[in-house]
This record gives structure tokens, C-alpha cells and sequence, in this order.
């Protein structure tokens, strides 16, 4: 059975961790009210970041259960998710979108985020080498 915790190493914990994926994110996946940025890592596992501004989501239980949802989604599909440092960011109008839908939308971007992935490492396969 895989593991199915959600530790510390599993997360962009400072500054310097965000900066590295806005810098230059090398995929971008859309759902309905929110975007995530990914930038491949070393460590082979995803990490999350989550970016919920006040100004996008007013109410802090909003924020709070967007928060929730997105880190429970990567929890139980993070064997899926390749080896990518990524940030969801949150978008006006995302507090209007029900728990079940918003569970869709973010289980329908780590498939693109998957696919995207595994075709951008294809190139990778035949020679070049990626600087992470």
C-alpha cells in the first residue's frame, strides 16, 4: 500500500521554493477558478504550494476549504503526480464551486498535469538533459 501521508517533505515550505516554480514553471494545467504551475524537482515526489489571496477569496473559511480540498486531492493521488514542485493558485470565484465539483476539477488537472508531463519528458528520453 503506498503511503498516504502528507509530511513536510511533501510541500514548498519557503520563499525560495515558490520562487523556483514562478521563475519558469515548465507546465500549466487550468481548472475552473484556479491554476496550478509546475516545475520539475530532483527529489522524486510532487511537492504543493498553495498561493490564496484575500483579494481572490475574501472569507477565510473559503480559503481554508479551498486549502483543504487541494491538499487532500494531491494526498490521494501524490504516486500518480510525477516529480514536479507545483503551486495551485486560487482565482476569483473559486468559493462559489461546491467540494464535489472543485474534487473534479483538481482531479481532472493532475490527469493533464500527468499527461503534459509524461509528453514533455519524452524528448527528455532521447538524449537532452533537463538543469533542475
Amino acid at each position: 500500500m503506498p503511503h498516504q501521508g502528507f509530511p513536510r517533505c511533501f510541500r514548498l515550505l519557503n520563499a525560495g521554493d515558490y520562487r523556483f516554480v514562478f521563475e519558469q514553471a515548465d507546465l500549466k494545467v487550468h481548472g475552473k477558478g484556479m491554476m496550478a504551475l509546475a516545475r520539475w524537482n530532483t527529489l522524486g515526489h510532487p511537492r504543493l504550494g498553495l498561493v490564496v489571496s484575500k483579494k481572490n477569496v475574501k472569507l477565510a473559511v473559503d480559503r481554508n476549504r479551498f486549502k483543504r480540498l487541494v491538499r487532500e486531492s494531491v494526498r490521494l493521488r501524490q504516486d500518480q503526480l510525477p516529480a514536479v514542485d507545483i503551486v495551485v493558485l486560487a482565482r476569483r470565484g473559486v468559493q462559489e464551486v461546491d467540494n464535489d465539483v472543485l474534487f473534479r476539477q483538481l482531479h481532472g488537472m493532475w490527469k493533464r498535469l500527468r499527461r503534459d508531463a509524461q509528453a514533455a519528458n519524452a524528448p527528455l528520453a532521447s538524449g537532452s538533459m533537463r538543469d533542475t
